[in-house]
């Protein structure tokens, strides 16, 4: 007998509430559209599974040793065995079967659809702005011959005349204590009580149909990477036209060439030349709002930073505050110089190494893991 605990990962003291979110978990991860038809089998196992345990009255039977989707469990031309105790303990003590006032009413044909998922990739800019993407999932939608009622022209399912719309028909047990009645699905409405004549040709009366959809998705300013979202209603269409579940979408945010994230952080990095790092200058630069100037200060390190209030990513929690834009400066060494280009820099390294008498200016400790800039000139030319 399948371990229909072990199929949904739970202990057997499991609570109603622990069943339904480790089966929500378990058909997502199985669900054909997401992880390929060859999980078909193992997704038919998570449902079966979910119907077993989440019905009170069937998990007290599995518990009891009798698996409820085994047909043999009920079959009563073939002796006496754990089908036919347990058949005897729903009689007693389920609070159905003629025994008890009557089955609990057949089923009904509209079910709710389960959830659907999708994954979506945007931008570094959509990300800090918020917008729109769209993802296109094929699951099931709403019959648009039928408008999910399953029937042709509109027509209403008739009364099964061999349960009389109750679902639920008679049946005789042999047991140790002799013939008892027990009651079962009926076999010709499948429980539903009725039956559909004339099915619609489109979704031959499931009342929805297999279809690619186009779902927008309002993507929020500040959202993370690996983010889900969740879009109520957007999911799958259930048997008969049922409630729709829902959609989550798994976004996933695209490296960007110029900027990285850090938290509400943006970060670049800007290259100048070596005159503009000891005279200062202003850098143009292209932000997610459009060009601005960023002014490099005169003796500018490198590995110095600017920073730009306010063009960083959108805070997801005070949509009216920003992050900020991070510029991190690179000098460019030259080279390769000339005879003259030469003796300028010697120079002009000559000339900054020493104070306004000409006395040498005590060399100070150079920190071990930045060099100043003058050294990795030195070290650049040497």
């Amino acid at each position: 007998m399948t371990d229909y605990y072990e199929v949904l990962g739970i202990d057997r003291s499991a609570s109603d509430a622990d069943i339904k979110k480790a089966y929500r978990k378990m058909s997502r991860r199985y669900h054909p559209d997401i992880a390929g038809p060859e999980f078909e089998d193992k997704f038919k196992e998570v449902n079966n599974a979910y119907e077993v345990l989440s019905n009170p009255e069937r998990r007290r039977m599995y518990d009891a040793g009798v698996d409820p989707n085994d047909p043999s469990a009920s079959a009563g031309a073939s002796g006496f065995g754990m089908g036919d105790m347990g058949d005897i303990f729903s009689q007693f003590f389920s609070g159905s079967g003629p025994f008890a006032g009557g089955s609990s009413g057949p089923r009904p044909r509209r079910q709710s659809g389960r959830d659907a998922l999708a994954h979506a990739s945007i931008d570094l800019k959509t990300a800090v702005f918020g917008g729109t993407a769209h993802v296109t999932i094929t699951t099931y939608g709403l019959c648009g011959d039928c408008a999910g009622m399953g029937t042709t022209n509109g027509e209403r399912p008739t009364t099964c005349p061999d349960c009389h719309g109750s679902g639920y028909r008679q049946k005789v047990v042999r047991t140790l204590l002799g013939q008892m009645m027990t009651t079962a699905p009926c076999d010709r409405c499948e429980g539903y009580g009725t039956i559909i004549e004339h099915p619609c040709p489109a979704c031959q009366g499931h009342g929805r149909v297999r279809t690619n959809r186009d779902v927008g998705i309002t993507i929020p300013a500040g959202i993370s990477d690996q983010t889900r979202l969740r879009l109520a209603g957007q999911g799958e269409v259930g048997e008969g036209g049922g409630t729709a579940g829902d959609l989550y979408v798994d976004i996933t945010i695209a490296k960007d060439r110029r900027f990285t994230r850090d938290g509400d952080d943006l970060h670049c990095w800007v290259r100048i030349p070596m005159s503009w790092a000891v005279l200062g200058h202003g850098v143009d630069i292209d932000t997610f709002d459009g060009p601005r100037t960023i002014d490099v200060p005169a003796g500018c390190q490198p590995d110095d930073t600017v920073t730009l209030k306010g063009l960083g990513v959108t805070k997801i929690r005070q949509q009216s505050d920003r992050g900020d834009l991070i510029a991190h400066v690179s000098v460019e060494i030259p080279t390769r110089l000339d005879d003259h280009e030469r003796r300028l820099i010697e120079d002009f390294a000559a000339s900054h190494d020493t104070d306004d008498t000409g006395t040498p200016q005590t060399p100070q400790p150079a920190s071990p893991n930045r060099k100043g800039f003058f050294s990795k000139l030195r070290d650049a030319l040497s």
